[in-house]
């Protein structure tokens, strides 16, 4: 029969067989005297199994130790030939370690990106939008400014009414030479029409204008005035006497303006609106006239090419006279 194992170790060869109730009383006294023959050099490893810790080790975590290892040894490979080679080149090297995980990094991070750039579409649109409004006002102000002339001039048709008419007990009328009458610049108010207004808005100072006859037996245009005051608040808007007055215009944020004109000429043969439907057919010099495309417009833009037209036919006329 084999000896059974003990922690303390195996007999001495000379030792007497002992019976098995001997064997187990002096076991703890053999345990108790082995437990201090211990060297200070190394311990004494335990018979015990292995810890659990050590039974599972991670296989990834080894895994891609090797690999760095592997890697590492790799690179000190190149570097070393790299060294060899070109031994001056040597700070530029160790870089290389860097690369697999900054390759890593832009990997993950390109997704999110991708992402960022999915969810900014609806952003990016409302951008255009937002760039667009700004577009649009900009074309209406491009359509409300008439083509300057060589010396930065704009130009203008003013339609004003040369018979009387009553409104809340107050006569309207105005002609060419109601305006030459008047020693101070006079204000043209009443204009209630949004393009109207704005093209009121786009005068400058020195801008040059048609005086227009309108609502009357012969409608036309009789003669010449000058901006001498760009737009400010058309206040007959805010007063409820007044003919044109509009209860829903606030004070403090004024909707209608008005600009101060000066007589400067009356032509000495007016150019009549059948003439100037004329001269607006198809393929003549006044074919795109803001005036005979929008009949009702009480102030529209001339351009430079009409202006200098009309001032013609007008000079005409007087020669032929």
């Amino acid at each position: 029969m084999p000896k059974r194992k003990s922690t303390a170790g195996a007999e001495p060869k000379s030792a007497p067989r002992r019976s098995l109730r001997n064997s187990l009383a002096s076991a703890p006294a053999a345990q108790e005297d082995a437990t201090p023959v211990k060297t200070a050099s190394k311990p004494v490893k335990r018979a015990a199994g292995p810890s659990p810790a050590a039974a599972k080790p991670k296989k990834p975590v080894v895994a891609e130790a090797n690999k760095i290892t592997i890697r590492k040894s790799a690179q000190k490979d190149t570097l070393e030939k790299n060294k060899k080679a070109d031994p001056d080149e040597t700070e530029s090297e160790p870089q290389a370690e860097s690369e697999p995980e900054a390759e890593f990094e832009s990997e993950c991070e390109s997704e999110p990106e991708a992402e960022s750039e999915a969810k900014s579409e609806p952003q990016a649109k409302r951008t255009r939008l937002a760039v667009k409004a700004p577009v649009a006002k900009a074309k209406t102000a491009a359509l409300a400014a008439a083509p300057k002339s060589s010396d930065g001039k704009n130009f203008w048709l003013m339609k004003a009414e040369p018979e009387s008419r009553i409104e809340k007990g107050i006569d309207v009328r105005f002609s060419i030479d109601d305006l030459a009458a008047k020693k101070k610049p006079e204000p043209w108010d009443g204009i209630r029409s949004y393009p109207a207004r704005n093209n009121l808005r786009a005068m400058k100072k020195g801008d040059l204008a048609f005086f227009y006859h309108s609502n009357c037996k012969e409608p036309g245009i009789v003669g010449v005035m000058e901006i001498v005051k760009e737009h400010t608040p058309d206040l007959t808007a805010h007063d409820p006497k007044q003919p044109y007055y509009d209860a829903k215009s606030d004070p403090a944020d004024p909707k209608w303006s008005v600009v101060h004109v000066e007589f400067r000429s009356k032509f000495v043969v007016p150019i009549g609106l059948k003439e100037l439907r004329e001269m607006g057919e198809a393929g003549k010099p006044l074919a795109n006239m803001q005036m005979l495309k929008q009949t009702r417009l009480s102030v529209s833009k001339v351009t430079a090419e009409e202006w200098q037209y009309i001032i013609g036919v007008a000079k005409d006329k007087v020669a032929g006279k």
